[in-house]
């Protein structure tokens, strides 16, 4: 499988994800189990690679963040 990038990045939700956690005052750790506690199988290590954009996020999982961190899926994806 070839695994396209946009300036060497996976993704281009990575960086909204930082912000939204950031102002949230929530560490990786603790995204990762609430994300957890939805159903989504990750630890604290990918969420450190999704916000790096070493790590592709799938589509299904862009709702899961834009819940547990209290933003849309538009705004994660930069659209608004």
């Amino acid at each position: 499988m070839r695994l396209y990038t946009l300036d060497g990045n996976c993704n281009i939700s990575g960086e909204r994800v930082r912000q939204a956690r950031g102002s949230l005052g929530m560490s990786q750790e603790i995204l990762a189990a609430k994300l957890q506690l939805k159903g989504l199988q990750i630890g604290q290590m990918a969420i450190s690679r999704m916000e790096t954009g070493k790590r592709v996020i799938p589509d299904f999982e862009l709702p899961l963040l834009a819940e547990v961190l209290g933003v849309t899926v538009n705004w994660l994806l930069g659209l608004e």
